[in-house]
């Protein structure tokens, strides 16, 4: 029997429910046809991301390709041509240019947040301006649409529905978007923006690659910044939850804890995927070579065995812990330099630190609205996007919400 129809009504649950089905360990599935192993915990991470068992090439499913990552991404890579590609993301994703692009964002987050009159739906206008912070940065011009058809490639990745086509529609126009510029890039070299980086970029055969592939891959730098503003609504979700923790927030290593807890807490990624190597064994589970391995992220980011009380919303278990590896996997697990792991998460802590702080010194109300986040819909965010009501004078205060809604 398929599984696809109760990952479909279950969403993020899908996978933790089975797992607890079975006493926990590895979960045999068939998911569209396919034999499918779902693992979880801190050895399954390092199982999964070894070469020698999991690969990606050929393992991401057509909707994914044809929305979120696009079409010969880096993500589809493995081996010395995974390698190659993934250094021309950590080079632009690590380092001093973090440090830019949040001056980029704030930037951009304080011209816009003085302008805000009225209801303002929180997730769009994060999107607008981290969309305006990340184009100022690398070298791609803003324009209409922009934001939109960007926040739409994440919002369609995993739905057959509405959403899925107007995901196809948006990755069509930015990749023709994109190739220009590369194009264009190309007719004056000497540039130093990422599309130039991206335009001049050389593969392992010495060949440039083609417009098309580093559209996508500049797609795939500015795509996930712009998906920040997903998690800044979850911020300020949580703030309806722990108003008390928003003078805290002042303070940069606080806040540091703040936005991982609000990666860990709240539902984004539901898990990541690849094909097994050989005939393996994991848990006491044989994996069939070619059949699907699964790494459920939600799941393990809400274990109790790693995370004490999983659904409390507790900043303070980070405070002085370092982060490692293998056990907060929001964005995937393993090393970033030389695995699957998104070479872009160093970004999203420090954009999002410096985002939250200015969001809890806004001083706004919440107005009646529905701030639930159903676990069904893939990626999931407060149904009405929390719509927020800035005040122009007074201190900041603890936001007032006649909303409700569950997490």
């Amino acid at each position: 029997m398929d599984d696809a129809l109760d990952l479909a009504l279950n969403g993020y649950a899908f996978l933790p429910d089975r797992r607890r089905a079975r006493g926990g360990g590895p979960v045999p599935l068939r998911l569209a046809g396919l034999r499918a192993t779902a693992l979880c915990g801190p050895d399954a991470v390092r199982f999964f991301y070894d070469e020698a068992h999991v690969r990606r090439s050929g393992a991401l499913p057509e909707p994914l390709r044809g929305t979120l990552f696009g079409k010969d991404s880096v993500h589809s890579l493995d081996g010395a041509h995974h390698r190659r590609r993934k250094h021309l993301f950590v080079s632009l994703l690590t380092g001093d240019g973090v440090g830019d692009l949040v001056r980029h964002v704030t930037a951009a987050w304080d011209d816009a947040a003085a302008g805000w009159d009225g209801p303002t739906v929180l997730i769009d206008e994060a999107a607008r301006v981290v969309t305006r912070g990340v184009c100022a940065w690398t070298g791609v011009p803003d324009g209409p649409g922009l934001a939109r058809d960007l926040t739409s490639l994440v919002d369609g990745f995993a739905t057959a529905g509405p959403r899925h086509w107007r995901a196809r529609r948006a990755r069509g126009r930015l990749e023709r978007r994109f190739a220009a510029l590369v194009e264009r890039a190309r007719e004056h070299p000497g540039g130093t923006t990422a599309v130039d980086t991206m335009a001049w970029h050389r593969e392992a055969d010495g060949r440039l690659l083609p417009p098309r592939v580093a559209a996508v891959e500049l797609l795939n730098v500015i795509r996930p910044t712009v998906a920040i503003c997903w998690f800044v609504a979850f911020a300020a979700h949580a703030l309806t939850l722990r108003p008390e923790l928003r003078p805290r927030l002042a303070d940069e290593a606080f806040a540091t804890a703040f936005t991982h807890e609000v990666r860990r807490f709240y539902p984004f990624a539901p898990f990541v995927g690849g094909r097994a190597v050989a005939d393996l064994e994991f848990g006491g589970v044989a994996i069939p070579r070619g059949s699907m391995v699964l790494l459920d992220l939600w799941g393990q980011n809400h274990d109790a065995t790693l995370w004490p009380e999983p659904f409390a919303f507790r900043p303070e278990r980070f405070v002085g812990r370092p982060v490692g590896a293998t056990e907060l996997i929001p964005q995937g697990g393993g090393d970033p330099r030389t695995g699957h792991r998104c070479p872009g998460e160093q970004i999203t802590v420090a954009v999002l630190t410096a985002l939250v702080r200015r969001l809890a010194a806004l001083d706004y109300d919440l107005p009646p609205q529905d701030l639930g986040i159903s676990l069904r819909r893939i990626p999931a965010r407060p149904a009405d996007g929390v719509v927020v009501v800035p005040r122009r004078a007074g201190a900041v205060t603890s936001s007032r919400s006649a909303a409700s809604g569950r997490s």
